[in-house]
């Protein structure tokens, strides 16, 4: 019989303690920020009915993306894919009673067969923050400050990263009034901008041929053409420019600036690809050479309380993914160097085990986190084993020590070594932790 495989299933990571670390780093700030504008914490399932994502998700996503089975009670149901339907059920089944705006957050992970790839998995988390109850552009601006705040918390400057905008109102008007495609040609001209940027110019431009026809296909080319050279909102075609959305988005961009927020764009291409979307959408994008894509976006999505027959509420949310959180801290330097949770490394020297476990014990009443080496081996592999965990300071415990009651507290980062009291010892120890939880509130 063959040994069963170490890997974790395709598409999924093992987070040992060091990828935890920045795993809990990120969380953490998500949810410092998340509660500094507001926003309080939910929790929802894992599983779904299917129908939840198959009424306005997309096609895509529920037929090839979503892990779906059928339960032993014979019912459809869906290991969630994304949390927009979710907290949209949640809201539409306490709509009396929730008061409004209704903010709420909640940071939890998905599954979606695709094919995994750097920054994207099958199982992935994510933060969700959503607005409910609150109309008109000041929600949108918030939901997109709260976005940059983020960034910031984690060091980002504003040329780390760009904000680009559009609007679903805008996006059909170009279909129906500028393009003169009718619905289904619109869908399907709508997923291919989609994908502008990730096919090849000859690719988009076979692909928009087969949607016009090849009768209409010349002028819709180069209508597609005058809309993509458009540098801004202002040189749309008048076809475009004057919707009632156009003025919507530069309101939006007005209060965004108002806000210090000058690092947006807007983007005639972005598309966002649910088909919830009923308004402004936006993306973060990383500027980096090297890591320049999507960092995480989102928009605004009126109808979806609506399915669940409660009376319809505007919507706007917005979904960082950890991993692509993660790769945007790490092309831009931007990770803080993290240390294991426990503080103190318990060394124990000769036949002084009693000791040193009454010794742990103290530490932990005093709010230390403290492991104790009671294996019995010798010195150096104690140590090695606290050098290899990353633990911050090693306490030596002889049976010297214990009679003078003066211990040796190691750094193990600097090797520095001072004899100090057990009184002295916690006061080092917590010291740390301060400086530390300074250090974190000031990335």
């Amino acid at each position: 019989m063959s040994s069963l495989s170490t890997n974790p299933y395709k598409g999924t990571r093992d987070y040992y303690p060091e990828q935890k670390r920045v795993q809990n780093y990120i969380f953490k700030v998500w949810k410092e920020m998340s509660e500094r504008f507001g926003y309080e914490e939910y929790g929802a399932p894992m599983l779904e009915p299917l129908e939840v994502y198959a009424a306005k998700s997309g096609t895509e996503l529920v037929g090839e993306q979503t892990y779906r089975f059928t339960d032993r009670g014979g019912r459809e149901v869906a290991i969630r894919p994304e949390m927009t339907p979710t907290i949209s059920r949640m809201v539409a089944g306490r709509r009396q009673e929730l008061a409004y705006p209704a903010r709420l957050f909640s940071i939890a992970n998905y599954m979606r067969y695709e094919r995994p790839q750097r920054g994207r998995e099958r199982e992935f988390w994510q933060l969700n923050v959503d607005v409910f109850g609150a109309d008109g552009a000041a929600a949108e601006a918030e939901i997109i400050e709260l976005g940059v705040e983020i960034l910031k918390a984690f060091g980002a400057k504003d040329d780390m990263y760009t904000i680009k905008l559009n609007n679903r109102e805008i996006i059909n008007a170009m279909m129906h009034d500028f393009l003169m495609l009718d619905t289904v040609q619109a869908e399907l001209m709508i997923k291919l901008f989609d994908r502008k940027n990730k096919i090849s110019n000859e690719d988009f431009r076979d692909q928009a041929i087969e949607i016009f026809g090849a009768e209409a296909a010349p002028k819709g080319l180069k209508k597609i053409a005058e809309i993509l050279v458009a540098k801004g909102i202002d040189d749309l075609p008048k076809e475009i420019a004057n919707s009632e959305a156009v003025k919507e988005m530069k309101e939006l961009v007005a209060l965004l600036e108002s806000s210090g927020v000058s690092n947006t764009t807007f983007d005639i291409t972005l598309m966002r690809g649910f088909d919830y979307y009923t308004g402004t959408v936006f993306e973060f994008f990383d500027t980096h050479p090297e890591n320049r894509r999507a960092l995480f976006g989102g928009g605004r999505y009126d109808g979806l309380v609506g399915l669940f027959g409660a009376e319809p509420l505007s919507a706007v949310g917005m979904a960082p993914g950890l991993s692509m959180t993660e790769l945007f801290l790490q092309s831009h330097d931007l990770l803080p160097e993290l240390t294991s949770t426990t503080e103190v490394y318990v060394v124990v020297l000769g036949e002084a085990e009693k000791a040193a476990t009454t010794l742990a014990q103290k530490l932990r009443s005093e709010g230390v986190n403290t492991e104790l080496d009671n294996t019995g081996r010798k010195l150096d592999k104690q140590i090695k084993t606290a050098v290899k965990k990353g633990v911050p300071y090693m306490l030596f415990i002889g049976e010297d020590d214990i009679k003078a009651e003066v211990y040796n507290l190691k750094d193990t980062k600097t090797s520095e070594e001072e004899k100090l009291s057990f009184e002295r010892i916690v006061s080092r120890i917590k010291d740390r932790r301060r400086r530390q939880s300074d250090v974190d509130d000031l990335v």
